[in-house]
């Protein structure tokens, strides 16, 4: 005998599809819903009716339905067609009994078990109301997943919900659970009551279990055992037919152990591409089957009662499930500041040894389902690799495992992080962790900042940098193409923490896709256009508006502070910027070999830059503050975010991806001049790096040559250097530190796999008058892009017609205006050029 079988109601089917109404359909024929079968009209779906309809106009008198056979459920699919609940009626009115005659005498109160069915109860109206599901019935559609890699741009909000709900597309399904089931049933009389209604199909349940999911989700962990199928590229998808399964995701590589003794301790570990392990959490019914494909193609398929009993199953050579569940506790955890006691806000995972994330409610496992996330779902939660941590005030609370629970929690740089294994056990609803501070840089008077922050909102990046135990986030309203982004967080003001330690401040970032971009610090005003000169920056079919050169000015004029971002690129504009002196720093984004060329052939051609670091963060993937600008106020300065901005202006910063710095020339700090006599002389130099991540080089830098350095092979978590540097002229020195000999970096795992690496600004040295560089090539460079770009301005940028449009600028010859930057640049590098005695 089957475990579920379908009566055939055929002869008994008085009513067809046009009884449900106008434009209304409804499947007929075998049908199988929540994986149980079903019998709609006949099994060869001939035109007549094909349901019974009673109530009033249809059928007014009872019917009796066959059944001749012992079942533990009965399951009626049904729709009432006809309701007044939106025009103020009442729920729970009565549409029929549903009476179940026994074949003998032995039941309870004769030979019959009566059913109320009740409007919203055990039937509804198809389609039901936003919110008018039944109580007591399940609709004929499963709840179940959003396609996981692609949907109708309509779609891309609801997406990231991952699931869709359940509705009734044609039917309500009732189970009734049979008293005596060892009883046969001798038929189902239905006994109308006045309202009219379908009864579609019928079928008899066999099985001791409800015919519907009444349990939650299990975790399941899937494991290939063939190599060649668990090196394949993840492409794993997990069906089950009475119940349902989210998306599988993969497990980390590393064991629990190697886990917890990895250098990288609160800060990711590299995400598993491959197939296998990987994990599913599944909530079906014990008949259930659950079948594991890869690449569309089955690898084996399992009952879900036989792992619930066994735990560990192998259906083929190909596939074996093991269930992880063991229990699980609601727990309310805190994180303590080790130094004060008191909860401190940071960022948090929990997983099981398996690798099963269990993050705090209100937290996603796998933000955007482990999917690429820029500009959508960013803030709340950073994705490092493998892992997903939650941003919390030092508080959180949501289910953890019982037993082994591993805990990964970090907080900037300046802590400790935390990753341990603890134990919950049965009942406990309590979990209390430290996390110690190991380097407090406020008290040193250096306050960090994020200098390049998108999507987040002003709370969302209080939240998040109070996480990281960063001081200051730039976050940036800006423009790519149509969309304008952070548009309401722009106040002209900063917003602070009440304890006054993180400062938030909406500006603006300015982009045009060939010349550059350009950071805008402290405006009280926008400055417009955002961006230019069409995609990807600026709107389709735009025009060049403005150079860069003229943002630039708005923003001084305000008293505002300029950066270019990802110093250089895009590189058309920075020469003609340096040039003129319109730029107060340059942001280094990545631990590459161009970005530190770049930045040290405008060094030695005399240009003071300081440096500063900047996540550009535009998704979930990336952690605000990973690159971060320390900027040094004096003792007798007040940490304001003005007086960050116009100490990073002097220079007084250094860059870090996880190092941190301290660095001396003659006792000077960073930004500093050291004066010496003409002819120079030799200065001693100091360097120290600290870090909780590995590093393994610490280099002294004198115009772009390495002078001195220190390196430990096999990494370490401090590096000192003092040295004895020679110099013979005007020159500037600047501390570096990173992986072996410098030029390999240890990657974060970020979605750029940037370097842990930092770097100073220079300590400049003047020998016998003020100081001054000039390298005749760098001049020559740079002309060579100023004359770039204004060529690009005079004949390929796109502009309207003169005497067609009025412009922001309000000047009449709009191209004079675009050129004038770019002229001063030229004559100024000439005058540079000449003053070096370089013909040109």
């Amino acid at each position: 005998m089957a475990d579920y079988e379908p009566l055939d109601l055929s002869t008994l089917c008085n009513v067809g599809p046009e009884a449900l109404g106008e434009g209304q359909a409804a499947p007929t024929g075998p049908r199988t819903f929540h994986g149980l079968p079903f019998l709609i009209g006949s099994a060869g779906r001939e035109p007549g009716p094909c349901f019974l309809g009673l109530g009033k106009g249809l059928r007014d008198e009872p019917l009796s339905v066959p059944v001749g056979r012992t079942a533990r459920q009965v399951v009626v699919a049904h729709r009432l067609l006809e309701s007044d609940l939106e025009q103020g009626g009442m729920p729970g009115k009565p549409v029929a009994e549903y009476v179940f005659h026994f074949a003998d005498r032995g039941a309870a109160n004769g030979e019959a078990v009566r059913a109320p069915v009740r409007e919203r109860f055990e039937i509804s109206v198809v389609p039901t109301a936003w919110g008018g599901l039944p109580f007591l019935a399940v609709a004929d559609q499963k709840n179940g997943l959003q396609p996981r890699y692609e949907g109708r741009w309509g779609d891309a909000g609801r997406r990231q919900t991952e699931v869709t709900q359940g509705t009734p597309r044609a039917y309500v399904l009732w189970a009734w659970t049979n008293p005596y089931p060892d009883r046969p049933i001798a038929s189902l009389e239905i006994i109308p009551l006045g309202p009219r209604f379908v009864v579609a199909a019928v079928t008899l349940g066999h099985l001791d279990e409800h015919p519907f999911v009444r349990q939650g989700a299990r975790e399941l962990q899937i494991v290939l055992p063939r190599p060649e199928d668990a090196a394949k590229p993840f492409d794993l998808e997990v069906e089950v037919d009475r119940g349902v399964a989210t998306y599988p995701y993969a497990l980390p590589e590393k064991t629990a152990e190697e886990f917890l003794a990895d250098d990288f301790k609160g800060w990711g570990e590299a995400q598993n591409p491959k197939s296998s392990p990987a994990y599913v959490e599944v909530a079906a019914t014990p008949s259930a089957t659950v079948t594991v494909k890869q690449g569309g193609e089955p690898l084996g398929a399992v009952r879900w009662g036989e792992v619930e009993e066994k735990g560990v199953v192998e259906p083929t050579p190909r596939l074996r499930v093991r269930l992880l569940d063991r229990g699980r506790n609601w727990v309310h955890t805190t994180v303590l500041d080790d130094e004060t006691g008191k909860p401190v806000p940071c960022r948090i995972h929990f997983r099981s040894p398996e690798g099963v994330p269990y993050q705090p409610h209100g937290h996603h496992g796998h933000v955007n389902s482990n999917n690429g996330t820029w500009h959508l779902d960013v803030g709340g939660d950073v994705r490092l690799g493998q892992i997903t941590y939650a941003y919390v005030d030092g508080t959180c609370q949501g289910w953890l495992p019982r037993g082994d629970v591993v805990v990964d929690v970090a907080r900037g740089f300046e802590y400790e992080p935390l990753r341990a294994k603890v134990e919950i056990k049965p009942g406990q609803r309590e979990l209390v962790l430290r996390i110690k501070r190991w380097r407090n840089m406020n008290a040193e008077r250096w306050f960090s900042g994020d200098s390049h922050v998108h999507f987040l909102s002003t709370q969302g990046a209080h939240t998040e940098a109070q996480g990281e135990d960063l001081n200051v986030v730039n976050l940036h309203q800006s423009q790519w193409g149509h969309l304008f982004t952070n548009t309401e967080e722009f106040v002209g003001r900063p917003s602070l923490s009440p304890d006054g330690r993180t400062i938030v401040y909406a500006s603006q970032e300015n982009r045009q896709h060939l010349l550059g971009h350009m950071i805008l610090l402290g405006l009280k005003k926008p400055i417009m256009p955002w961006c230019s000169d069409g995609p990807s920056e600026a709107e389709l079919g735009g025009t060049m508006e403005s150079a860069m050169s003229h943002w630039a000015d708005e923003c001084h004029a305000q008293g505002g502070t300029v950066i270019i971002p990802h110093f250089p690129s895009p590189n058309g504009e920075p020469a003609a910027l340096i040039a003129t002196g319109r730029v107060d720093a340059v942001e280094m984004i990545r631990h590459a070999p161009f970005y530190h060329l770049e930045y040290y052939r405008y060094l030695n051609c005399g240009y003071r830059l300081p440096l500063v670091g900047g996540t550009d963060k535009m998704s979930s993937d990336v952690p605000v503050g990973l690159y971060r600008t320390y900027v040094y106020i004096p003792p007798d300065e007040e940490f304001t975010y003005d007086n960050w901005r116009r100490n990073l202006a002097r220079g007084r910063t250094f860059h870090s991806g996880g190092p941190l710095l301290r660095f001396t020339v003659e006792g000077q700090q960073i930004g500093d001049t050291v004066v010496l006599p003409a002819g120079g002389g030799t200065v001693e130099v100091e360097a120290t790096a600290e870090s909780i991540l590995p590093i393994h080089t610490l280099e002294i830098v004198q115009q772009g040559r390495v002078v001195a350095s220190t390196e430990e092979p096999k990494g370490s978590r401090a590096l000192r250097l003092r040295a004895k540097v020679k110099v013979g002229g005007h020159t500037w020195l600047a501390a570096r530190v990173s992986g072996p000999g410098y030029a390999q970096s240890i990657p974060h795992h970020d979605v750029w796999a940037r370097g842990v690496f930092a770097h100073a600004s220079p300590i400049y040295v003047a020998c016998g008058g003020e100081w001054s560089l000039f390298d005749g090539e760098a001049a020559q460079y740079m002309l060579t892009l100023v004359d770039g770009a204004l060529a690009y301005v005079r004949e390929r940028s796109p502009q309207h017609r003169p005497g067609t449009a009025t412009h922001h600028h309000g000047e009449e010859d709009h191209l004079a205006y675009l050129e004038r930057p770019f002229l001063e640049a030229r004559e100024a590098i000439h005058r540079r050029m000449h003053q070096a005695g370089i013909a040109h």
